[in-house]
């Protein structure tokens, strides 16, 4: 959406606009599996691929009464600083570091269009290595140009971009197959849909549509034979060739809700209940590791096979908890990129800022305020956090974020900044740890670029989340 189009909206706060066909395409893929009845119970056997040995079973969270509807998808940056809650400063270093940071972009992109084209990728408990990693990395640094304006229509950065997503797609009609060399496809199809929704051409509209089928299809599900009592049920995973997680399902609603699709579908509805799971908030948690943990309102990686957390192994007691000492409750930690990422999905999926859920995972991130690293991890995929902060806060129309200490930080002021002081003379971003492949510059260079697109786009007046525990006077 550009700015234009979404000033046009401010009268109108809770319309959302909606593709029609992808919606009716989502309708029409009902396979008698539960696809249009989210609570089902599935009718065909539990899917192979799936250790039911390994697989917990909690009560069924709620889902919303009634749909909140979120911020709609705006695809275009403010090009003018009055429309954004930041000083002109920021706004000006804002602009200045993207330009620097796209002008590195197009330094490294390779002749054939892509990014990150010289290292597969390994997802988190993958075997194989996949070159479908330069697909996402392009799509996303498409993203990056387009929400600028800079589309493969006026620029030949992004249009070259766009012909190397569309020849690893290959045509439309064809067999859809996002990562055939290993198991990253969710991410491709993710990033794709994104970076294609902010391109905004019509021509790009039957390959959104087909990916965000395919994502839909790819959703742990009645179709499976997946129980919604299950811990796997409504989470994506790398292209089921593995459970699901938080990282894939929160970049499966980041596309749905850059393509436009109604949070009331049941795909989303879905994912809302594997959030929930993956959230340490035992009002709405039953899993065991959820009681017996900090009650803190943060999320952990996945609850899928009895959950995983990756602060948890950072912190010596194991990713699994398996490190616990004997006798004591087995628990898992939150950090702060599931958080952001669980917080932000949870308003795509319409909850309200009422909601318990949404009101707790507020508060863990006012106590965790922070753009020195990724709480619970360190340094570990902290340029993926900024990413997921500034869409979420976004998301949130929060301007300003009171932590529990009572003090006000504007976050557009405080991301950019802490951006700017991080870019290298080059353009670039970089991580000095390796892990999420946030060695790779291109990577880090894109995710920056992303998170400070959204801290310049135009804003709604804010309505900000209330928080659970009083702010202190």
């Amino acid at each position: 959406m550009s700015a234009e189009t979404y000033n046009k909206m401010m009268n109108f706060p809770t319309h959302l606009f909606t593709i029609a066909i992808a919606s009716i395409c989502l309708a029409a893929s009902d396979d008698g599996a539960g696809k249009q009845n989210p609570l089902a119970e599935p009718t065909i056997p539990l899917d192979s691929r799936v250790t039911k040995a390994k697989v917990t079973e909690q009560t069924l969270p709620a889902l919303p009464s009634a749909i909140a509807q979120p911020l709609p998808a705006i695809h275009r940056i403010s090009l003018d600083a009055k429309e954004v809650p930041c000083s002109a400063k920021s706004w000006a270093d804002a602009r200045r570091a993207i330009d620097l940071g796209l002008a590195r972009l197009r330094s490294t992109q390779d002749a054939s269009g892509g990014w990150m084209i010289a290292k597969p990728a390994v997802g988190t408990d993958q075997k194989k290595p996949s070159s479908a990693a330069a697909t996402a990395v392009t799509a996303l640094g498409m993203k990056a140009f387009a929400q600028t304006d800079k589309t493969p229509a006026n620029d030949p950065t992004a249009k070259k971009a766009r012909e190397f997503v569309r020849e690893r797609l290959g045509a439309v009609g064809t067999q859809f197959n996002p990562d055939s060399e290993g198991g990253l496809g969710s991410y491709v199809a993710c990033a794709v849909t994104s970076g294609l929704a902010a391109v905004d051409d019509p021509s790009d509209r039957p390959l959104i549509e087909t990916s965000v089928e395919w994502l839909t299809k790819h959703q742990w599900d009645q179709s499976e034979g997946v129980s919604p009592r299950m811990d796997w049920f409504g989470g994506s995973g790398y292209g089921k060739s593995g459970r699901p997680d938080l990282s894939n399902t929160q970049m499966m609603l980041d596309a749905l809700h850059d393509a436009q699709v109604s949070p009331e579908d049941p795909a989303v509805q879905r994912a809302l209940v594997f959030l929930s799971r993956t959230q340490n908030l035992a009002q709405s948690n039953s899993a065991e590791w959820a009681k017996a943990g900090a009650n803190d309102g943060g999320f952990i990686y996945t609850p899928a096979n009895g959950g995983e957390s990756f602060s948890s192994e950072a912190e010596g007691e194991g990713r699994y908890g398996e490190k616990i000492p004997e006798g004591q409750p087995r628990s898992l930690k939150s950090y702060g990129s599931m958080t952001y990422a669980g917080f932000k999905s949870l308003l795509y999926a319409g909850l309200s800022s009422d909601d318990p859920r949404v009101r707790a995972a507020y508060d863990w991130i006012r106590k965790h305020w922070t753009f020195a690293e990724n709480p619970g991890v360190g340094q570990q995929g902290y340029f993926y956090y900024l990413h997921a902060l500034s869409r979420a806060l976004l998301a949130a129309r929060q301007d300003v974020v009171i932590d529990v200490a009572g003090v006000e930080h504007p976050w557009r002021d405080e991301l950019i900044s802490a951006l700017v002081a991080k870019q290298k003379p080059d353009g670039s971003w970089v991580n000095e740890s390796t892990r999420w492949e946030e060695s790779d510059p291109d990577l880090c260079t894109i995710y920056s670029l992303l998170a400070l697109e959204e801290a310049i786009k135009p804003a709604r007046p804010s309505t900000p989340v209330k928080p659970a525990t009083p702010l202190k006077q």
